[in-house]
């Protein structure tokens, strides 16, 4: 299929890496997006590589394995925002035996000493894993997939016709904007908030792992760190909460003393494209093809290259 038309919709992390993937296979790749990409929602992601805990599990396994392999690949590389980081995933509860399939690929995976547990914190696993500075990121993929060939237009895409209508084949990476472009109700925002802070020295990550709304996680970016969080379902406010920053400097500084009186640099929202699976299939629609890939929650960086992948084969790139 070398030469043939292909459009994108949406410049986040999913379309983006398409994009890429699409226009190096000798494809020729247009995006179409409401947003530039620093204006996305994957621009105010943490962000890091990890177990995706969704549907359909054995996809979402094939996407984070194929995805783990490009990050570290990408660490080698300094201008790509993404660094490989020691640190630590940790539980108020008893995580037990089990792990994730996906923790197999992490070499030096280990559960944490008592003595390397927070403070209420009860279980944990240390790990060296990808962060990814999504800004620095996102500008290496634009960067790449115009070296590819691939063009970039902020043009809105309002209806799923006039997409065929420019197109005979068409990605559908719109995020939570699948709601209104496919009618797809199942689709709904999980609200996120992080706060911003000068990097008072940390070099390691920490996540904690919960079902709760509120939890605790930073991750080092250079002179950055990046604090969460929340997940609130069903919430479309955009607008940053002082109350919710708050939390999260407190939650966070009683884990890293040094982040106390960190000075803050940022507040970021952001809508994750929550849907009780992933979306990654082919729709014949108005005499196009058109392949939905939407719906990854908080997950869409870490199984971004295994989806580009796939939907390069279902177009036989």
């Amino acid at each position: 299929m070398t030469g043939e038309s292909v459009l994108v919709i949406g410049a986040g992390v999913q379309g983006l890496t398409a994009g890429v993937v699409l226009a190096e296979a000798g494809l020729r790749v247009r995006i179409r997006t409401a947003d530039r990409p620093r204006d996305t929602t994957s621009a105010v992601a943490g962000a890091m590589w990890g177990p995706a805990m969704l549907r359909p599990a054995d996809r979402v396994l094939y996407w984070g394995t194929l995805s783990h392999a490009e990050f570290t690949e990408l660490a080698r590389d300094s201008g790509s925002g993404v660094h490989l980081a020691s640190g630590r995933m940790a539980a108020r509860f008893d995580l037990g035996d089990a792990v994730p399939p996906e923790a197999r690929l992490i070499p030096d995976l280990r559960r944490c000493r008592p003595d390397e547990l927070p403070e209420g914190f009860v279980s944990g696993y240390r790990a060296t894993v990808p962060l990814i500075d999504m800004p620095a990121y996102l500008d290496y993929l634009v960067d790449r997939f115009r070296a590819a060939g691939g063009e970039i237009a902020v043009s809105p895409v309002p209806t799923l016709a006039e997409a065929a209508a420019d197109s005979p084949l068409v990605v559908n990476c719109t995020g939570v904007g699948a709601r209104e472009l496919v009618g797809d109700p199942a689709v709904h925002p999980v609200r996120g908030q992080h706060v911003v802070v000068a990097n008072p020295g940390i070099d390691e990550y920490f996540i904690e792992l919960t079902t709760n709304s509120e939890f605790a996680g930073y991750m080092p970016h250079g002179d950055r760190v990046i604090l969460g969080g929340v997940a609130v379902e069903q919430d479309w406010n955009l607008v940053p909460s002082r109350t919710v920053s708050e939390g999260i400097l407190r939650r966070c500084a009683e884990i890293e003393p040094a982040l106390a009186g960190a000075e803050v640099v940022d507040e970021l929202i952001g809508l994750r494209p929550g849907r009780d699976s992933v979306r990654l299939e082919v729709e014949d629609f108005a005499g196009a093809r058109i392949i939905h890939d939407y719906g990854h929650s908080g997950c869409g960086v870490s199984l971004s290259w295994g989806c580009a992948f796939e939907i390069a084969e279902l177009l036989g790139a």
